[in-house]
């Protein structure tokens, strides 16, 4: 059997080996905002843009029957898109942190868009994940097969079989087929934070990293250039430290992006238009050209902010490996809510603490006219509580969902 290229050595080294992981979630988000400004004139830019992409078909790399596309989810349902991005630290700029890159998938998400076009999920994988991969031919021989593997670690089926084998790996553990795949590396993201005058974020305690050369202050601020892409990579000393809490900070940024990228601000100003779009495309791997690609993006238009949200495949700590993941038996439910184009439960979103884009970590509360728990209207005679109604705080979210924003470092 072939093993991995990169196998765990976390109990060896693990500030240098978990530090050579990181991932730019962000990505994502440039195929959202092509919905809104492909009708702003981008045609002009279409050679530019188009020689920006780098097209490359992959489906017929995969080893083996694919999934099927239920029956009830009709002839115009959803639209699956893994979206993948490495810990390569080749591309200028992208060594931030001083430590040589793997050629791992540092991160996966399934962006889900209902077949309504009402809703959009982004479904973020841990790169730690435990799953049985299936066969692989190897990126750079095809004629080299990499026998199937059990509990293999996520991020290795790239290091291994590249875009292929990592959709090969999703399709066999889900039964979702992929309609569409990008891979993205660490190059623009810079100038795409930057194109759009920064990101805002809410930091509830100061962030200091040697490694990265950044300080960010507590409080709600923008940031950019180089202070934006150490937030999204930096892992220690913000949160608990867990992966699985920087997934959650830069599903975060993600939405805050989205957010700035679809306001006033950036729409109304086409220079900033043309950067961002510049920035994001020079960082793609895809199986479209830009017409293609355009025509993809306009499915998303329907798409409200309150529509994309983003959470993480519901998660455990098996006893026998206390430094990997695998997936909880309520991820089987995602899966097949999703295969069959159905919402997901609300009491999944709450445990997951989902990541909305009209409502991000530290913002305004929800006006409601109801009282929220523990208050009531003066004079009122307080109402005996239902221990199978979840507490919800001052913020309007649940005291689980507050704990898991702030084990991300987030604001509540």
């Amino acid at each position: 059997m072939v093993e991995p290229l990169h196998e765990p050595r976390d109990h060896l080294a693990p500030d240098l080996h978990r530090v050579r992981r990181r991932v730019v979630r962000v990505i994502v988000s440039t195929v959202l905002t092509l919905a809104v400004v492909s009708g702003m004139g981008v045609a002009y830019l279409y050679r530019h843009l188009n020689g920006n992409l780098r097209q490359e078909e992959i489906a017929s790399r995969i080893i083996g029957p694919r999934p099927t596309v239920p029956e009830d989810v009709g002839p115009h349902g959803p639209i699956n898109i893994l979206v993948m991005a490495t810990d390569s630290r080749e591309c200028e700029g992208c060594a931030i942190d001083g430590v040589p890159g793997g050629d791992g998938a540092d991160t996966t998400i399934l962006l889900h868009l209902s077949g309504d076009r009402k809703t959009a999920y982004g479904v973020s994988i841990p790169r730690d994940s435990l799953v049985d991969r299936p066969a692989c031919r190897d990126k750079d021989d095809p004629s080299v097969i990499h026998p199937a593997q059990s509990r293999a670690m996520w991020n290795a089926a790239f290091a291994i079989g590249g875009a292929a084998c990592t959709q090969a790996q999703f399709e066999h553990a889900t039964g979702i087929r992929v309609d569409h795949y990008v891979t993205v590396n660490f190059a623009s993201f810079k100038n795409m934070v930057d194109a759009i005058d920064g990101v805002e974020v809410c930091v509830p305690k100061d962030i200091h990293s040697e490694q990265y050369g950044i300080f960010i202050k507590a409080g709600t601020r923008k940031i950019s250039g180089k202070a934006a892409l150490a937030y999204v990579r930096v892992r220690y000393h913000v949160g608990d430290g867990s992966d699985i809490g920087r997934v959650k900070r830069q599903q975060a940024f993600i939405g805050a992006m989205v957010s700035q990228v679809l306001s006033a601000d950036t729409m109304a100003n086409p220079l900033k238009v043309t950067k961002f779009l510049n920035a994001a495309t020079k960082s793609l791997t895809l199986d479209m050209d830009l017409t293609d690609l355009v025509k993809l993006a306009l499915q998303f238009k329907g798409v409200g902010a309150g529509g994309i949200k983003f959470i993480t495949v519901p998660w455990e700590t098996p006893a026998w490996d206390r430094l990997r993941v695998v997936w909880s038996p309520a991820a089987t439910t995602v899966w097949s809510r999703l295969l069959h184009d159905r919402s997901l439960p609300a009491s999944l979103e709450k445990d997951q603490a989902v990541i909305s884009v009209d409502r991000l970590p530290g913002g305004t509360p929800p006006s409601s006219g109801a009282p929220s728990s523990g208050s009531a209207s003066p004079g009122a005679k307080t109402p005996e509580a239902d221990p199978s109604t979840p507490v919800t705080e001052a913020n309007g979210r649940t005291v689980e969902e507050n704990r898991a924003l702030r084990a991300a470092g987030l604001c509540t």
